[in-house]
């Protein structure tokens, strides 16, 4: 397949990567679009030009891009990783937010590490790349995961930190109330000269935030090179750092699907369309806490509600950048059944085209062949024979199932290794990545490969080295950018 069929706008990856943000963070599909404005504005009221502006509205997009990778840390520390940063970024009392700031370092310096990295692949430039890689610096010296002092952050963090907390502490408690508490926050978290020239313009902007003046056609504007080639296969690995053991999952059925759409002789808008699909449908993982996808039970009804809305979100949210608005709708009929027994809509086999179909039994073929915590992998004859009986039963199309039986390169990855890095790391290298990369530990992985903990270690350092990274979701989001995974 052309290459070039994975790759949209920049902007819109990186728009994509801003509302996959903000689900994970509990906010609304455009605190990021809003931020970025505000952002912008910012850097313009403290004399910055045009570049600034630009790579401050960057920044902040991108500045939840590294949320996905470090949701297991946050799900051990809070439960709920979504509603519990929901509530940490509305959190405004100093005695509260240091002691948050005390237990996250480890997770601050992977979330900046990933979105630093994504950053560089999508050919920013230096000031946003430099900036993600310190977004949650303060400027008393107190930020993390560095405690940078003040003259070796890029002034573009306290744009978009201020901006950050100006829109939501306006939602969250009322427009005079933030900026109470954003002037509290001076010389701590951003400079006071910046608060000074805030306040002064703070109502004019939040009104035309309020008349629509964020948008992310607004925003292509003042960001260069916007309508540069990205591909959606980094969007993919991003959404599946959310959860270890689906790292490369999106990859698998976008990959599957245009296998089966091959078979099934349909165009090549067709089989491009549901490549695509398969890249996004996941977009919508962010907004479900990894406490529900790692429970191994029955998931209760609240979260049942949650699992049967992930579509649902990946439409709202794909849908909104212009490039994907198709495959956003084809995305969101992913777990559609003909019988009419799945969701979110529930609609039956009328309502339910071709490339839904396709799209459909892609992921429930790589779905029934992933270890996860609620059953083991089957292998693949097994997931096909479990396909066949679902699609007997009405749930699947028996044409598509039987176009997937007949495909014996179904469950490649997407996209193979570039022959200037198959050498870059060895096979018991990757062995080694594939097993901590989808969430087992150094004594797990050890277990499983039959070798030392030691030895997992051993092979860790080296991978990181290899590939200039220094966590386990940077080095997984690089092995599978670069195609070594």
């Amino acid at each position: 397949m052309d290459r070039s069929v994975s790759h949209v706008p920049v902007l819109d990856v990186i728009g994509a990567l801003a509302f996959v943000g903000d689900l994970s963070m509990g906010q609304p599909v455009d605190h990021s679009l809003r931020t970025a404005w505000l952002a912008c504005q910012l850097a313009a009221a403290a004399g910055g030009d045009a570049s600034t502006g630009s790579s401050a509205a960057t920044v902040a997009l991108l500045r939840w891009s590294g949320c996905t990778a470090n949701a297991p840390e946050f799900s051990e520390l809070l439960g709920d990783d979504v509603q519990g940063r929901r509530v940490m970024l509305a959190e405004t009392s100093a005695a509260e937010a240091a002691r948050f700031a005390g237990t996250v370092t480890q997770m601050t310096r992977i979330h900046c590490e990933v979105s630093g990295d994504i950053a560089r692949t999508l050919d920013l430039s230096t000031e946003v790349e430099t900036s993600l890689r310190c977004i949650f610096e303060n400027h008393d010296g107190t930020g993390q995961p560095r405690g940078l002092p003040a003259e070796l952050i890029p002034h573009e963090v306290f744009f978009v930190s201020l901006a950050g907390d100006l829109e939501i502490l306006s939602r969250t408690y009322g427009f005079n109330d933030a900026l109470r508490y954003i002037a509290e926050r001076a010389d701590r978290r951003y400079p006071a000269s910046l608060v000074k020239a805030a306040t002064i313009q703070a109502a004019q902007w939040m009104d035309a935030l309020d008349q629509g003046a964020a948008s992310l056609g607004a925003l292509g504007q003042v960001i260069p090179r916007s309508d540069q080639p990205a591909p959606l296969e980094l969007l993919a690995d991003v959404i599946d750092l959310k959860v270890p053991w689906m790292a490369g999952l999106s990859r698998r059925v976008a990959s599957t699907a245009l296998h089966c759409a091959q078979v099934l002789g349909l165009d090549d808008l067709q089989q491009h369309r549901v490549y695509r699909a398969g890249l996004i449908h996941g977009i919508g993982r962010a907004s479900v806490p990894n406490s529900v996808w790692e429970s191994p039970g029955k998931a209760s009804e609240a979260d049942t509600e949650r699992l049967r809305l992930v579509p649902y979100w990946t439409d709202r949210a794909a849908r909104r950048i212009d490039a994907l608005k198709e495959e956003a709708g084809l995305a969101s009929f992913i777990e559609e059944r003909l019988d009419g027994s799945g969701g979110f809509r529930g609609v039956s086999a009328s309502a339910i085209g071709i490339e839904a179909r396709v799209l459909a039994a892609a992921l429930r073929w790589v779905w029934l062949q992933t270890e996860r915590p609620a059953a083991a992998a089957l292998s693949a004859d097994e997931s096909m024979a479990r396909l066949r009986q679902e699609a007997q039963a009405g749930a699947f199309d028996a044409s598509v199932v039987a176009a997937l039986a007949g495909e014996a390169a179904a469950t490649v990855p997407a996209r193979q290794a570039e022959e200037t890095t198959s050498g870059l790391l060895t096979q018991r290298e990757l062995e080694v990545l594939r097993r901590i990369g989808g969430g087992e530990s150094n004594k797990e992985a050890a277990r499983t490969l039959g070798i030392s903990p030691s030895t997992v270690r051993a092979h860790l350092e080296s991978i990181f080295r290899k590939l200039e990274c220094t966590t386990r979701a940077a080095a997984t989001l690089k092995a599978f950018t670069l195609g070594l995974l």
